[in-house]
């Protein structure tokens, strides 16, 4: 469970933080780490393109083995690690030959474990294998959706993917949103589900710990002048103007219930069920 904070003031009142009991080591392995360069959400230009970004904690990259590229290696677990640049927990593995990589540390995989991938590892927590060794049913993670490229999907604090199906060449998942999709089942998957599973219950309490992870304040379009949002204006509280408007963006994009998806996207036949059901 988070761990709530005495409330010694209104800043901390409400503010928790993530479980650590877990980490076993404090300093990242310097081989594997890597310079951040911050832009704050500007362009080559200077110009703001992505806005409410800025400042921030600094902060090294882990450079983590995505793609399991050492197969049919067993590799002990030697430390669980902080990330600071995801909400999921590294597990560092070390090979025989003392090579070490960062993967995503599942829930369940202590230090001193062993872990491995390929096509003829044993299904259990933390190896990694194509979706056709792996038994129906089972919970996996950092999961490929083109084979060799590396996991991409399922990669967050507490996330996990069920293992419905296979049929014709694809291996049928169950997302956690509710979306069934279908992925080449020469891809590969890692066992387990994403640890850190109460990250989605902790409670930031105020706004500068917010800044502290690069995020800067909005401001609300109600509160504009017309000149500047769609929604600004009106004498008083007004909903949007002088009339009630519907929740949009400064350019006009409606932001409650109208559909960004591109109409015809090339993923759009791997999903089998949409976690919208019409």
């Amino acid at each position: 469970m988070p761990r709530l904070i005495k409330p010694n003031n209104n800043a901390v009142r409400h503010m928790s933080y993530g479980d650590f009991e877990t980490l076993t080591k404090k300093r990242p392995h310097k081989a594997l780490t890597t310079r951040i360069t911050r832009n704050g959400g500007r362009d080559n230009d200077g110009t703001i393109s992505v806005r409410h970004q800025g400042n921030g904690a600094k902060r090294l990259y882990r450079i983590i083995d995505f793609k399991r590229s050492r197969r049919d290696t067993l590799a002990e677990v030697v430390a669980v690690e902080y990330d600071p640049n995801r909400t999921a927990r590294l597990a560092l593995i070390q090979y025989p030959d003392g090579e070490k990589a960062y993967i995503l540390h599942p829930a369940g995989l202590t230090v001193g474990a062993k872990v491995a991938a390929g096509a003829a590892v044993e299904p259990n927590v933390g190896n990694a294998l194509p979706l056709k060794a792996i038994p129906l049913g089972l919970a996996l993670h950092n999961i490929e959706l083109t084979p060799g490229k590396g996991g991409q999907i399922v990669r967050s604090a507490g996330s996990q993917a069920i293992l419905s199906n296979r049929e014709g060449g694809y291996a049928l998942l169950k997302m956690a949103s509710g979306e069934l999709r279908r992925v080449n089942e020469e891809c590969y998957a890692t066992i387990g589900q994403v640890g850190n599973i109460e990250h989605m219950n902790v409670s930031s309490g105020k706004a500068g710990r917010s800044r502290w992870l690069g995020i800067r304040p909005q401001t609300r379009g109600m509160a504009m002048n017309p000149v500047d949002h769609p929604m600004g204006g009106g004498q008083g509280k007004s909903k949007g103007g002088g009339g009630r408007h519907h929740p949009m963006s400064p350019w006009g994009q409606l932001s409650k219930g109208f559909k960004t998806r591109r109409k015809h996207k090339q993923s759009d036949t791997f999903i089998v069920q949409r976690r919208k059901k019409k």
